[in-house]
């Protein structure tokens, strides 16, 4: 399966892209996603440094820049993942 949804990227790296949610659930609900395929965190590898450095950086600068007082950083795997592609909820209220 495979579909374009046009996003505004709010930061792109070598290895990711971060845009707001289609859907928002939360007030401030952003998606961080790999731009290489991994379907799920159990098959991402441990040894990706460049994506796990680049996940941690756009995350606090997002914090920084949006001024989040309060955030979560989720990631969900197994049945509780809706799209097969690894990706990160920043989301704050």
């Amino acid at each position: 399966m495979s579909f374009l949804i046009p996003v505004t990227r709010l930061r792109e790296t070598p290895s990711l892209i971060a845009f707001h949610h289609p859907s928002p659930s939360y007030k401030f609900h952003v998606l961080i996603v790999p731009k290489r395929q991994v379907d799920s965190l159990a098959n991402l590898d441990p040894s990706d440094t460049a994506f796990l450095t680049d996940l941690y950086a756009t995350a606090q600068s997002l914090v920084n820049e949006f001024h989040l007082n309060a955030y979560r950083l989720i990631v969900n795997g197994g049945e509780y993942q809706d799209f097969p592609h690894l990706h990160f909820h920043l989301i704050s209220d």
